[in-house]
Parts: C-alpha cells; sequence; structure tokens
C-alpha cells in the first residue's frame, strides 16, 4: 500500500509527486500513456499572469473579479519557476522578460485599461504603454498597434522539459512512477482507496486526481460529476531565426499568442481549435492554422518569410469559471484535486505544492484561502 497515489504523468501530477516524496511521503505516480505525452508537453510553454482578455472581455467585471481571487497563486507559482532550474537540477529555459498584451484600436485599448485595474488590485504589476512607448519597447510590432499592457513577470519556459524534470526529480527522493497504468475502477474501504488498474489492484490511504483533461472521468469513477471539460487547441512552430521577439505577445482583441524560444524558434498559439478525428483524437485544423499565421503576420510583419515546420493538437482541459480547482472533495476524505484549467503549466508549480502540503495537513508554503479553490461538484 502506498501513502499517497497521484493520477496524471503531466505537470501537476509529476509536481505533485515531487513535493510530497520531497517531504518524505510515500508516493506512487500512475500514468496512462507516457509522462508528459498530453497538454503538459504539447502546450506553447507561456507564463501567464495577466487576466485572459477572451474571458474576460465575454463574461465582464464580475467574471473578472472571481477570477481575480487566483491571481496570487499564480504569482507565487511564476517565482517559482525562477528557482525551478537550479532545484530540479535540469535547465527548464526559464525566461521571464515580460508580456505584451496588445490593443489594435482605442476601444481595445479601453478594455486592457479596465482589466489592468482589476490585476493591479489583485497585485499584479502591469504597466500601460501607448503607441510610442510600445515602439520603443518593442519595434518588431506592426505600427497599427496602438498600446499594450506590459507585465514584466510574464514569460516562458519549455514544456518538453519540465514534467520529465519533476519526475526525475521525485525519483530521487523515492517516489514510485508507473507509466502505461490506467486506473479503470476506484473504490473506497477501510483504510482509503483501491484503485483497479490494467497492471492489477492497488491501494493507497490518500489519492490525488491530477489528470487533466481526463480528471472529470477520472472523479465520475467515484461519483462525483465536475464542471469541467476537455477542448481540442493547437500549436505551430517556425525554423530558428535570429532574436527577434524577447516577449510573450499575445492581444487582446484576437486568438494569439507568440514567442521565441531559447533556440531560435517561433511558436505560435492562442487557442485555435483543432479538430477530433474519427478515433476520438485530435488533430490539427487547416482553417485555424491559416488563420492564427494570419493573426501573427499582422502583428509581426517581419516573420512572413519564416517557414513553418510543425502543428500539433492537444487536448487541455477547462472550466467556464478559469479558476484552479484544488482540495479534498467533499464527502470523499482522502481523495483529493489537483486541476488548473486552461494556465495549467503557468500554475502548476504553485497549484501541486499547495494540494501536496494540504494532502500532509501543512499549511502551503505562501498564502493560500481554500475557499477560493474549493472543488465544488454535483454528485
Amino acid at each position: 500500500m502506498s501513502e499517497v497515489i497521484v493520477i496524471g504523468g503531466g505537470l501537476a501530477g509529476c509536481a505533485t509527486a515531487y513535493y510530497l516524496a520531497r517531504d518524505g511521503v510515500e508516493v506512487t505516480l500512475l500514468e496512462q500513456g507516457e509522462l508528459n505525452s498530453l497538454a503538459s508537453g504539447s502546450n506553447a510553454g507561456s507564463l501567464h499572469v495577466q487576466i485572459p482578455a477572451e474571458p474576460f472581455r465575454l463574461n465582464g467585471s464580475e467574471w473578472a473579479g472571481a477570477f481575480a481571487e487566483t491571481l496570487p497563486m499564480f504569482l507565487a507559482s511564476i517565482e517559482m519557476w525562477q528557482s525551478l532550474s537550479a532545484e530540479l537540477d535540469t535547465d527548464l529555459e526559464v525566461k521571464l522578460r515580460g508580456g505584451l498584451m496588445l490593443a489594435e484600436s482605442p476601444e481595445e485599448m479601453a478594455i486592457i485599461e479596465r482589466k489592468a485595474a482589476v490585476e493591479r488590485a489583485a497585485g499584479v504589476t502591469i504597466e500601460l504603454l501607448g503607441r510610442a512607448e510600445l515602439r520603443e519597447r518593442a519595434p518588431y510590432l506592426s505600427e497599427h498597434i496602438v498600446g499594450a499592457a506590459f507585465c514584466p513577470t510574464e514569460g516562458k519556459a519549455n514544456p518538453l522539459l519540465a514534467a520529465p524534470a519533476f519526475a526525475a526529480a521525485a525519483t530521487r527522493h523515492g517516489a514510485r512512477i508507473r507509466q502505461r497504468t490506467s486506473v479503470r475502477a476506484i473504490n473506497r474501504d477501510r483504510a482509503g482507496y483501491v484503485l483497479e488498474t490494467n497492471e492489477g489492484r492497488l491501494q493507497a490511504r490518500q489519492v490525488i486526481n491530477a489528470a487533466g483533461a481526463a480528471a472529470g472521468s477520472i472523479a465520475r469513477g467515484v461519483g462525483v460529476e465536475l464542471a469541467m471539460r476537455a477542448e481540442a487547441i493547437q500549436v505551430s512552430v517556425t525554423e530558428s531565426i535570429a532574436p527577434l521577439i524577447p516577449h510573450l505577445v499575445y492581444a487582446v482583441g484576437q486568438k494569439l499568442t507568440l514567442k521565441q524560444g531559447s533556440n531560435g524558434s517561433l511558436l505560435i498559439g492562442g487557442g485555435w481549435p483543432a479538430r477530433i478525428d474519427s478515433k476520438n483524437r485530435p488533430v490539427a485544423d487547416p482553417d485555424s492554422l491559416s488563420a492564427n499565421l494570419r493573426v501573427a503576420l499582422s502583428v509581426v510583419p517581419q516573420i512572413g518569410g519564416v517557414r513553418l515546420l510543425r502543428t500539433w493538437a492537444a487536448f487541455v482541459n477547462g472550466t467556464d469559471s478559469w479558476r484552479p480547482l484544488l482540495g479534498e472533495l467533499p464527502g470523499l476524505p482522502g481523495f483529493w484535486l489537483c486541476y488548473v484549467p486552461w494556465l495549467g503549466f503557468s500554475g502548476g508549480p504553485a497549484a501541486a505544492r499547495i494540494v501536496a502540503s494540504l494532502v500532509q495537513g501543512r499549511e502551503p508554503p505562501f498564502d493560500f484561502d481554500s475557499r477560493v479553490f474549493a472543488p465544488g461538484f454535483s454528485a
């Protein structure tokens, strides 16, 4: 029997296993396929702090106020990212040179200004830039951009390296990692939980559901229906070019994330939808690709001659609220949820540290209001 079983081999699961093992807890991690093979390894590596523009525009100030309560967790996570390369003994290619959220009209700049007021109230540093200031800060941008919000703590890291580094460090501290082990059923017993898997029966006193897009399916296995969903989106990468874009670039009015990796490649995304094939697998949508590239080219015209190398698709986990769900499920003592929708790469380290602490009955190492992240459900 393990003290804790973590379900999910993405960033959240591997990081949670690491923090538990480092604290001396006996932990086993189960991954149905290969570590980091889904959203955690397929995203564009953005490290976000600013409130996402699209739900802010669509849902208004009430939604923004509720989401803003989670921003201190994201700030704590970004602070953790800065020291993770040294802690995990792996260069995760973390670069925090700031994020620019662009406005292409005075109306969009007004949206940015309203959003910045909410962010600043939550403790986020935001600098508003007019056209001239933006040209000086980011001369690579198109001249039609009228302004931007600049957040100095945003940036990027390499998603191909982060979860595997956490997993390797967890193993060094004694964690057991079992890949290609899928959970088929979960039942409670006197000692905790019994998990039926394709590799046999496993027992644990406590279970952490960190399964990302599959977290809803895992929760249903214990009779819980969570308000979450999986959506297929896509990302593209180009050939390497000379240094051009030091910032994380995104826009308030269009779907775009644009950044340049340490190897010189451009990563182009923004949440454009992918297609689902006959086997329920996400595959790249040419229409989304074309639209995404048009937006990127309109923002940074200099990339017009850069060759595209690859476009890929993956499921990402989401909720309407965008708020992380962290904590013990009501009525299920010892069954925990570690779930960060949409922004899981940015918030994963802090979310994992929070849940690893709570499982041990400890206070997390930074301010944490459990009511903000309580996992609500309807049985």
